[in-house]
């Protein structure tokens, strides 16, 4: 539509609080990516000691896992941050900037709401898996809490990141939806 442009990273302004969560998701996103890349690399060893040394592997699967998924929990903030999260935008650019402003504080907190029972329950199947020892049915045997901990860590995490925007929007330093409205003398002046 004219006159209106989503922008790809959510605005941090002067806040120090905006301005703290942005870089703990920004951080999270390279923590996240790491573990990313250390999953490849043993894959890759997995391969070699498999295919070329002709030997068994007796960790590498289970770790794999374990950090495919970290990385996805503790990516989340950072996703979020950057907007990335599947997004159907026809109803908050279809209206006016107030009622799009209530829509996204509604929809933002009941994400927090939810976030917020995911994590609630979240930690306490961490805090079973660590106070109960459990271990995994593996020649491995990890200690689960150490997996276990990403799921605290990263709904955690996404949820000051949905805070922090939901405060952006309340305060007026993001646009909701992260649809900005642009009007004619930006457009005349050339900025678009």
């Amino acid at each position: 539509m004219s006159g209106q442009s989503i922008s790809g990273v959510a605005n941090t302004g002067n806040s120090l609080f905006l301005k703290a969560v942005a870089a703990i998701s920004t951080l999270a996103g390279w923590v996240s990516a790491g573990m990313i890349t250390l999953a490849v690399l043993i894959t890759c060893q997995m391969i070699f000691i498999r295919f070329i040394l002709n030997g068994s592997t007796i960790w590498q699967t289970e770790a794999v896992i374990y950090l495919m998924i970290a990385a996805t929990l503790v990516g989340l903030p950072y996703v979020q941050r950057l907007r990335g999260h599947v997004n159907v935008d026809l109803i908050p650019i279809a209206l006016p900037i107030r009622a799009r402003r209530v829509l996204a504080v509604v929809t933002l907190a009941i994400s927090a709401l939810i976030i917020g029972v995911m994590l609630w329950y979240g930690y306490e199947f961490w805090h079973v898996a660590y106070s109960r020892g459990w271990k995994s049915d593996t020649v491995w045997s990890v200690a689960l809490w150490k997996p276990y901990l990403a799921i605290p860590v990263g709904l955690g995490l996404l949820l000051l990141q949905l805070i922090a925007d939901l405060y952006a929007v309340i305060i007026g330093v993001d646009a909701p939806f992260g649809i900005e409205q642009e009007g004619l003398a930006a457009r005349a002046a050339g900025d678009l």
